[in-house]
């Protein structure tokens, strides 16, 4: 395989992750919407727990990490000097993480019972990786 094949190869895995991650996180705080909604202990508690717990550990922790992995392959061989539309992409993306670090946190609370935001809240924190992946996607499409 030639250097562009396997460039292309990763390209694709990294999009691939890219968007199993987003689907993660436009979707957990979407599911907590509807937690919030529940009694502590309650069957619909456990049942959105359990559907926490997986979405989290076999869809977006995964995705996430090779979206990492891949996106640095691809940086390294495209280069990082003069790239201020890839340092941004990366930093907005540190943000995601940031943001994906807190859905693992506020998923523990409702494990523990002791989840104190609204459903108001969870609504509003849900448009935060839309508004990221707008500006991400515009700085890959655009390199301004």
């Amino acid at each position: 395989m030639s250097d562009i094949e396997i460039y292309d190869i990763i390209k694709i895995l990294h999009i691939i992750g890219v968007i199993s991650w987003m689907a993660g996180l436009l979707y957990l705080p979407r599911i907590y919407v509807y937690h919030c909604k529940v009694a502590i202990g309650s069957e619909a508690d456990k049942i959105f727990q359990e559907m926490e717990r997986k979405l989290l550990r076999f869809i977006m922790n995964p995705a996430m990490i090779a979206t990492f992995l891949l996106g640095f392959y691809m940086a390294i061989q495209i280069g990082l000097q003069g790239s201020y539309w890839l340092h941004l992409k990366i930093f907005l993306v540190l943000i995601l993480a940031g943001f994906h670090g807190a859905l693992s946190k506020w998923r523990k609370n409702f494990a523990s019972g002791k989840n104190t935001r609204s459903e108001k809240f969870y609504r509003i924190i849900n448009e935060v990786p839309t508004l990221l992946m707008i500006v991400i996607v515009t700085l890959v499409i655009l390199k301004p």
